[in-house]
């Protein structure tokens, strides 16, 4: 089998390679990195597979059984997961549900909450564990790189959300938070400025009698992200007007900040919001949470000195930082 010409083969035989796109024709970069057990994982499954084709029935029926007991391993530690999740239930009920049985009482009949909040879906920064929201405080919508997409955008969930908040609950402040390390905004960044996303490649190879070497390429499209962060496209064109000489994990710490900012203003192209923004009913925040030294920072949009037209002058006041 002829290898493609700019791919040099690792003295590892066992090696798995992330190889940069633009070295195998593909639009745009991406960086991904590959867990140490996804590769054992990867690395046994490929051996098993090529191994037992070639060896003896009592070979064969040791595999198996050892499949089976990877099975039974599995399941064991999929109830593991479902039993601690048990034990953090009952927690709540008896430390949080039971101890204000009138909070609960009223919950259930209304909410009221003095906050919507927009967060990434990313499982380290859930805000109620970070910011200590209780039952009812927070209505809460997160989505991939806590983007708002304008009101000209059409109906999505984020839009339907926002109707529900601030129309019907009638919450007084719209937090949005972004955070550290978001691979939303990597996405974004990493795309090439027709909003193109490439392919996620993974080179595997594996020997094989010695006789001859499988290549397989494993291709993720991610045309789902891409036509989702291309939300806070303004957001990277800034990014890239200010920061183009930073490396790029420090554009994306730029961008993340920058983006918040972006969706801050998209807010504002909702008729229902800037209405109450404007008579002072309702207060638009960012908020960034850096989970590397967990810290955050909070700021509101000064509706007054900012500037709604494309790429215009983005206000602020009222900036405290926690750390």
């Amino acid at each position: 089998m002829a290898f493609p010409p700019s791919i040099s083969l690792p003295s590892d035989p066992f090696a798995l390679k992330l190889l940069p796109l633009s070295r195998i024709s593909v639009p745009a970069q991406i960086t991904a990195k590959i867990e140490l057990t996804q590769l054992i994982s990867l690395r046994r499954s490929k051996c098993s597979s090529l191994k037992a084709s070639m060896g003896s029935p009592g070979f064969t029926q040791q595999l198996n059984n050892s499949k089976l007991e990877s099975l039974a391993e599995v399941k064991d530690g999929r109830d593991d997961i479902f039993n601690d999740l048990k034990d953090r239930f009952l927690s709540f009920k008896k430390d949080v549900y039971m101890k204000n049985p009138e909070l609960s009482e009223s919950l259930a009949k209304v909410q009221v909450p003095k906050f919507m909040v927009i967060a990434c879906a990313d499982s380290r920064v859930c805000p109620s564990s970070i910011l200590g929201f209780q039952p009812g405080e927070a209505f809460t919508i997160r989505n991939i790189a806590n983007l708002v997409p304008t009101f000209e955008s059409g109906p999505t969930e984020v839009n339907a959300a926002l109707e529900f908040a601030v129309n019907t609950l009638l919450v007084e402040n719209i937090l949005v938070i972004g955070h550290s390390c978001c691979g939303g905004i990597r996405a974004l960044m990493g795309m090439e400025d027709d909003g193109t996303t490439g392919y996620v490649i993974l080179v595997i190879l594996v020997p094989f009698l010695s006789l001859v070497n499988v290549f397989e390429y494993f291709h993720f499209p991610c045309r789902f992200i891409k036509s989702w962060v291309v939300n806070a496209k303004n957001a990277k064109v800034k990014t890239k007007a200010v920061a183009s000489t930073l490396d790029f994990d420090s554009q994306c710490k730029h961008c993340e900040k920058v983006s918040i900012n972006h969706t801050l203003v998209n807010l504002l192209s909702y008729p229902w919001i800037k209405e109450k923004v404007e008579k002072e009913e309702l207060s638009i925040h960012g908020g960034y949470y850096d989970f590397t030294d967990c810290s955050f920072e909070k700021w509101t949009l000064d509706y007054r000195g900012t500037e709604l037209e494309e790429n215009g002058r983005i206000a602020t006041k009222d900036e405290v930082f926690w750390s």
